[in-house]
């Protein structure tokens, strides 16, 4: 079972809490919302830590990000340098080139690692085996109900963003993870169309991909936590595929 500390004690980190067991060791947990970190900890057992310093100063071999874009830029170095393995969820973090080089020198030079789940989509490791031939286009559509992008008012279906991935991490920080980790697993900007549709229940991406392999297109559809409807339950539990993976001495998968 893999011991963790937990930065961010909000939705995936209950989901987390609910599903883990055998698998993941909630040990310590921070949260700028005291209250909440508090909670979360009364009802894991876990230990609070009252900074992000504290955190990391405890005995955990690996910190588990699940808090915000913000969060990511704020304690990944500081771990890699605390001598601690990340995971990070909150994938756009990792989005500026600039900042993503400086991670990667810093994990090298701490022998340590970085992991990014697979998230709300499948098929990321096929996408990277492409990426070995060569990719020419890539596109994402996300379509997802207006509640879950602020945009109660709209009643009938509208692309509320069309463009870059770089562009749509950052006017929808907290709901297009997607657009960075596959732009993360196959080296390409990825363009990207997010729709609004009041129709729809579940969080949709669209996914197709062409190059010197062929073609692909992959359709996931995936049911929101119903705490949070900006959050898939696939996101969370793609955490604890992960965890798993790595203890395992089988190896399935690219």
């Amino acid at each position: 079972m893999q011991q963790v500390g937990l930065l961010g004690c909000g939705n995936i980190a209950t989901i987390l809490a609910a599903h883990g067991e055998g698998t993941l060791d909630i040990a310590a947990c921070h949260e700028i919302d005291a209250s909440r970190m508090r909670d979360y900890a009364d009802r894991t057992g876990a230990s609070p830590c009252e900074s992000l310093d504290a955190l990391l100063r405890s005995a955990v071999p690996v910190l588990l990000e699940a808090a915000s874009i913000d969060a990511v830029t704020s304690s990944l170095l500081p771990a890699l340098a605390a001598g601690k393995d990340v995971i990070v969820l909150s994938v756009g973090g990792l989005y500026d080139a600039g900042f993503l080089a400086e991670a990667r020198q810093a994990a090298a030079a701490a022998g340590r690692r970085i992991y990014v789940p697979s998230g709300a989509i499948f098929g990321l490791d096929n996408l990277r085996v492409a990426r070995l031939v060569g990719l020419q286009s890539l596109r994402l559509k996300s379509t997802k109900h207006p509640r879950s992008l602020g945009l109660d008012a709209l009643t009938e279906p509208e692309c509320v963003f069309r463009g870059r991935a770089g562009e749509a991490v950052t006017r929808f920080p907290k709901n297009i993870n997607v657009s960075s980790a596959l732009g993360l697993a196959t080296g390409m900007e990825p363009e990207v169309e997010i729709w609004a549709d009041p129709g729809i229940e579940s969080n949709r991406h669209e996914i197709h991909a062409a190059g010197d392999f062929g073609e692909v297109s992959i359709v996931t559809d995936n049911l929101p936590s119903p705490e949070n409807p900006a959050t898939s339950y696939l996101a969370a539990l793609s955490v604890l595929a992960l965890v798993k993976r790595l203890g395992d001495p089988l190896q399935v998968g690219s």
